[in-house]
Order: C-alpha cells, then sequence, then structure tokens
C-alpha cells in the first residue's frame, strides 16, 4: 500500500486529486505558452476517457497500446486506460510499424492510441495488415476517409451504458512493456497495480517530493523509469510536471521552468556538459578562469564530501565564495539554479560526468532499476552520494550476488513475468522469487555497483573475462570520442569501434591549423584524426590489465542510432547488430 492509502495506480491519483484538486499538475508547450492541466481536471479527463474507451468495446483485461510523445494526454490515456480496466501496452513511438505490429499482435492489443498525424501513418500502415485495429488519435485531425476516433470524440463519447467498472484489485495487470531487445526478441514485462505503486512508495522513502516541487519531464513515458519516477512518484505527491516540448526546446525550457527535480539518462547529462564546456569555451577570459577556478574547488570540496571527511575551513570558505561569484550565476542561467537533485538511471554514468555535475553544486543521484522491477532497484541518497555506485537499494528491495556475481533481486515491485513466456518466466524468477537481473555487480557495504552485462562479457580465447561496458565508459570521456563498442569475444586481444564527436574534432583542427575534409567518411580516415583517436585510446585505457588493453580500433563515419537499428530506444547498443552491420571493419581487425 502507498504512502495514499491506495493499493492501485487509480486510487493513488484519486487521493492526490481529492487533496490537491486546485494545484497544477501537468503543462505543456502550446503556440508559445505554457497550458496547465489542475489534479481535477486529469481525474476528469481520465474517468472521461475511461468512459470512451469502454463505448468503444474495450473490457476489462483487454489490452490497449499507446504509441506517442510524452504529453499531458499520455497520461490521460494512461489512466483512462487504467480507469477502463484495461491494460497499458505502451511502446516507444520511435519504432518501425514492424516492430509495433509484432507488440500489438503479441499482447492481443487490438486499439491503439496514437499520438499525432505523423505516427497516424505508422498506425494506417499496420491496419492494412491488422484490418481490424481500431486507432484513436490524440492530437490533430485525421484525414476525413481514415476511420479514426480523436481524443475530442472519445472523451465525449462516454455515456451511462459505458459505466467504469469497480476499481482494480493490486494484482490487475496495469501495463505490458516490452523490453527494448538488445540481444534478442522482445518480451512483455508483466507489471501490476501494486508493482507500480510499492516502487512509488518505495521511491517517496528516499526522494521527498513536495506539492510546490516542479519536474520538468525528458525522457518517454512510455519508458517505465519515466513513468514511475518521473510521472506516478510526483503525482503521487501534488507535485507539477512539465513536459519538454522536444530536445530541441530543452534549453529553452530549463529557465522557463527552473525545475526542482529532474529524471534523466546520462546521454542527456553528457550533452549538457558538453554544451556548458562550449559555452564557457567561448566565454570572456575572466569569465573562463572564474568557471576553472569554482570548479576545481567544487572537485577538492566533492573529494571530501564523497570520502566522508571533513571539509577544511579554507576550501569551503573559497568555495562558498566561487559559488557566489560564478557559480550560482552559471546555475542560474542553464535553469538549474532550484535543482534538488538530478536522478539518473537507465545506463551507466561515467565518474567524470557525475564528479563534473557535483562539483557545479548539482547533486547526481545515479540508481539503477530494470523493467522487470518497475523499475527502481536502488538509487543514492541526498546528501550521501558515493560515485561510481547506484546506491543503496531501496526500502523494501532486497539485492544478492549469485553466481558470477549476477545482481538479484526480489521485493513487491518484481514483475508476475513474462508474457506467455513460461520458459522466460522461469529462468528469470527463481523459486524463491529472486529476479535474477543478467547485471554484474559488487557491493561496497550497503552501496551497490554494476560492472557489466552477464550476457555481454567478452571471454577471450586465453579464458579471460573483459567487462566491455567500464572500458566504453572510459573512451566516451575522451572529448574527441562520442560513441564507443569495445570488441572480442572468442579472440585474442580487445578492439573497438569509435564514433568521433566530429564538431570537436574540427575544432581541435582548427587549432592545430588543419584542414579536415568536410565529408565525414573521409575525416574519419584522415591520418591526423586517427593518430588523434589513437593517443585518447592510450591514454584513457593505460589503468587497465594488459588483456583489457584495447589493441586496434577502426573510425567509423557515421554515429549508431536508434533509426539505424544499433541501439535500443532507450540508446543501449544492440551488440548483435554492430557486429553484423560492422563485419568488414571488425574481420580487419582481426586479421581475417
Amino acid at each position: 500500500m502507498s504512502d495514499t492509502g491506495a493499493d492501485n495506480l487509480l486510487g493513488m491519483l484519486q487521493a492526490t486529486a481529492q487533496a490537491h484538486g486546485e494545484r497544477p499538475a501537468l503543462s505543456s508547450w502550446h503556440d508559445g505558452a505554457w497550458r496547465t492541466l489542475t489534479y481535477a481536471d486529469l481525474w476528469d479527463l481520465s474517468q472521461r476517457f475511461g468512459r470512451g474507451l469502454r463505448a468503444l468495446g474495450v473490457k476489462p483485461g483487454d489490452r490497449v497500446a499507446i504509441a506517442a510523445e510524452s504529453c499531458p494526454r499520455w497520461v490521460v490515456a494512461d489512466f483512462g486506460i487504467l480507469a477502463a480496466g484495461a491494460v497499458n501496452t505502451a511502446m516507444f513511438p520511435s519504432l518501425p510499424p514492424g516492430q509495433m505490429e509484432y507488440i500489438l499482435s503479441d499482447s492481443g492489443a487490438w486499439l491503439l492510441i496514437v499520438g499525432d498525424p505523423q505516427l497516424l501513418q505508422k498506425a494506417l500502415v499496420i491496419r492494412r495488415t491488422m484490418p481490424d485495429l481500431q486507432i484513436v488519435l490524440l492530437d490533430g485531425e485525421p484525414p476525413a476517409d481514415a476511420d479514426v476516433v480523436t481524443c475530442e470524440q472519445l472523451l465525449d463519447g462516454g455515456d451511462d451504458t459505458a459505466a467504469l467498472p469497480p476499481p482494480p484489485p493490486p494484482t490487475a495487470l496495469a501495463s505490458l512493456i516490452y523490453t527494448s531487445g538488445t540481444t534478442g526478441r522482445q518480451k512483455g514485462v508483466m507489471l501490476t497495480h501494486h508493482n507500480f505503486v510499492a516502487n512509488v512508495a518505495q521511491c517517496r522513502e528516499v526522494l521527498v517530493f513536495q506539492p510546490d516541487d516542479v519536474l520538468l519531464s525528458v525522457l518517454p513515458l512510455n519508458h517505465v523509469f519515466e513513468r514511475t519516477a518521473g510521472c506516478y512518484l510526483p503525482l503521487s505527491c501534488g507535485s507539477h510536471v512539465f513536459y519538454c516540448e522536444n530536445l530541441r526546446r530543452l534549453r529553452e525550457h530549463l529557465p522557463q521552468v527552473r525545475p526542482t527535480y529532474m529524471i534523466l539518462v546520462p546521454r542527456f547529462l553528457e550533452s549538457l556538459r558538453d554544451a556548458l564546456v562550449d559555452r564557457m569555451a567561448k566565454a570572456p577570459p575572466l569569465r573562463r578562469a572564474l568557471f576553472a577556478w569554482g570548479t576545481a574547488l567544487g572537485k577538492m570540496r566533492l573529494q571530501c564530501v564523497l570520502k566522508r571527511r571533513p571539509v577544511p575551513l579554507y576550501v569551503a570558505a573559497e568555495y562558498r565564495l566561487a559559488d557566489r561569484i560564478i557559480l550560482r550565476k552559471i546555475r542560474a542561467a542553464i535553469g538549474l539554479d532550484r535543482i534538488k537533485n538530478l536522478v539518473s538511471g537507465a545506463a551507466a554514468l561515467s565518474v567524470q560526468i557525475n564528479e563534473f555535475f557535483q562539483s557545479l553544486g548539482l547533486e547526481v543521484l545515479e540508481g539503477y532499476g530494470l523493467t522487470e522491477a518497475a523499475p527502481v532497484v536502488s538509487v543514492n541518497r541526498p546528501g550521501a552520494v558515493t560515485v561510481g555506485t547506484v546506491g543503496p537499494p531501496l526500502p523494501g528491495v532486497e539485492v544478492a550476488l549469485g553466481e558470477h556475481d549476477e545482481i538479484l533481486v526480489r521485493g513487491p515491485n518484481v514483475m508476475e513475468g513474462y508474457y506467455r513466456l513460461p520458459e522466460d518466466t522461469e529462468a528469470a524468477l527463481d523459486a524463491d522469487g529472486w529476479l535474477h537481473t543478467g547485471d554484474v555487480g559488487a557491493l561496497r557495504g550497503e552501496y551497490l555497483c554494476i560492472t557489466d552485462r552477464l550476457k555481454d562479457l567478452l571471454v577471450l580465447t586465453n579464458g579471460k573475462n573483459v567487462a566491455p561496458q567500464p572500458i566504453e565508459l572510459h573512451l566516451c570521456t575522451s572529448p574527441y570520442i562520442a560513441q564507443a563498442v569495445v570488441l572480442g569475444d572468442s579472440e585474442s586481444y580487445i578492439t573497438a569501434l569509435i564514433v568521433p564527436a566530429f564538431e570537436r574534432l574540427r575544432h581541435w583542427a582548427q587549432t592545430q591549423r588543419l584542414e579536415l575534409p568536410e565529408a565525414p567518411h573521409e575525416a574519419a580516415g584522415h591520418e591526423a584524426v586517427q593518430d588523434l583517436i589513437r593517443r585518447e585510446v592510450r591514454r584513457l585505457t593505460e589503468h587497465l590489465a594488459d588483456f583489457e588493453k584495447v589493441r586496434d580500433f577502426r573510425v567509423l563515419a557515421q554515429e549508431f542510432t536508434v533509426e539505424g537499428g544499433e541501439l535500443t530506444p532507450t540508446l543501449k547498443v544492440k551488440r548483435r547488430v554492430v557486429l553484423q552491420t560492422h563485419q568488414a571493419h571488425i574481420a580487419s581487425m582481426y586479421g581475417r
């Protein structure tokens, strides 16, 4: 049961609406202004949406799919699906029609909610092979002959004959979430109301949201990390959630919203760091010097804090001065002057990126979770961060290390299983209720560290095991390396595919009075670029064991993308796809 006394997600929202009905709940950017729904509005609209779904024939237990960008109507649709007693089968809107069709077919969803006319075109392509598929359009107008229900029609379509069912029991299925699939087929993770409500209650004991708190949402709501930590959690506390129109508007929205919390993945923090560093590089000399002075003091102070040692008085005094003169102004300029915490999850965050933000006076709470745990398992605590770890387990979550140091998780937030996959469920959930995560870790006291994915471990021909992700993280700390994939399974040595940061490379070339070709493939092959990347690889891997060092590499002209199939929608590398796509490069590195 949650702190609100509810044992299902609808009861959780209803409790907040009753306590904070006139307070702002959700805001989105339209035509140059923020438009806001109160908690009373959100509850009323979700009930109307649910009645509209019932009028379309949705019954308790039915699967209803959503493919839409994050926005208030996504949340209305989510709670409307639950109000109708149905199961939200959320999909990344970036998925191609073929993958969407697979999820619809596997889950049994016969109704698809899409966000805009562009996504409607995908849905209409799917309907060619699924002629009974019904479609609801959240925003915009459909073609006259498309046989599509608009959101307005749905909201006005419910009546007494489409009465809502009783609130679902806590054991009822709330969502089917299909895993991103870095190594194989997508699997539908079954999460109940109890799983979500329990995880929200666990998170509330660590992240103390208040009604006056403001969260700027930038991650997709179909991702369980954003849905639990960036939606259900703040909504359970009466906080105000703003939706970033798109990532291109993030720098504009930050100073407008001045959030107190943000839920992020490491890639956003890396981009924010790069943008700030580039901005300061173009600043006047005095401002650059003040920035270097302030961040250096921030790092000195941070090292004491991380080691749980008192900060020397002279460092504390000088840091307070630096904060007043420069650091506070930088935070205000980028819109992070009110931030209590930045919360990072879904992928590994490099120590260097974390320390950069900590030195600016911005506390980053790195955590760990997975879809199968709804999703949060552990997180660093405010005021007690240990950089390089993902913090202690949440209250009520048990963590243990199994064979090969695999991380095992047990708690009320752990899934029911994989939909229609009993063998996979049996492999993931043992008889004692432990979820076998497939992640490799270690414990530093109560603090959990993630070292790699069990399935991603590279086994060299000499029998040595190499964890590629830590090496990749080190390589990507170079300002000239944007992406890196480390290889070597069943080989005698380690190699890497590297995507350079082309803008940084061109700036470097100017300082060296070099002219790089405009074409990326020619720039990637330039002798000076190859030499620079070689020096960076050596510098960043010199601390590794000899068998872990990168012996050869290839510089790629194009980045790994979701659209290209090399990344999952959560920006994790699909190693199998990368191996297939770059066979020629890989063969040349191994002399084949």
